[in-house]
């Protein structure tokens, strides 16, 4: 699995820990040894002008996913494809706030914006309750999974 994780936010992120966090989803929801992730951390000027770009939407944003080759978790008793994830925009400032407002910190929101966006990149949403609540609780399964190991 490549994984491939910038902090171009000047914040001192944590790379190495994003990195693994991100192949152990990888690894739970079966997507292919060989696939290909990068994740980008990049400060609020960077994610305004890309959230604008890319969905249309005005200010800073948290995550963005950019899904490439449109894999889908494997399912048990299948062979998952290989490809490319896509590539995660992470905001570290923006996370800072939410984190924060959350009562849980900057590093545990960004272990939770990492998950969401690999979930976006696997081709979860959240713009239907049943599928907000599919998202949410795979979300919260997997952060719970990995804080306990």
């Amino acid at each position: 699995m490549s994984i491939e994780v910038l902090d171009e936010s000047g914040t001192g992120l944590d790379v190495q820990r994003l990195a693994s966090l991100s192949r152990f989803v990888m690894d739970r929801m079966r997507v292919h040894p060989l696939a290909e992730l990068c994740i980008k951390a990049v400060d609020e000027a960077t994610i305004a002008e890309l959230n604008e770009q890319w969905m249309e939407k005005e200010g800073p944003t948290d995550v963005l996913a950019f899904p490439m080759d449109e894999l889908r978790p494997g399912l048990v008793d299948q062979d998952p494809e290989e490809g490319v994830l896509g590539d995660l925009v992470l905001c570290p400032a923006v996370a800072e706030r939410q984190g924060e407002t959350a009562g849980h910190g900057t590093g545990a929101e960004l272990e939770l914006l990492t998950v969401h966006g690999i979930l976006h990149l696997l081709g979860y949403d959240h713009a239907e309750p049943d599928e907000h609540r599919e998202m949410f609780g795979l979300q919260d399964q997997l952060l719970g999974e990995w804080r306990q190991r």
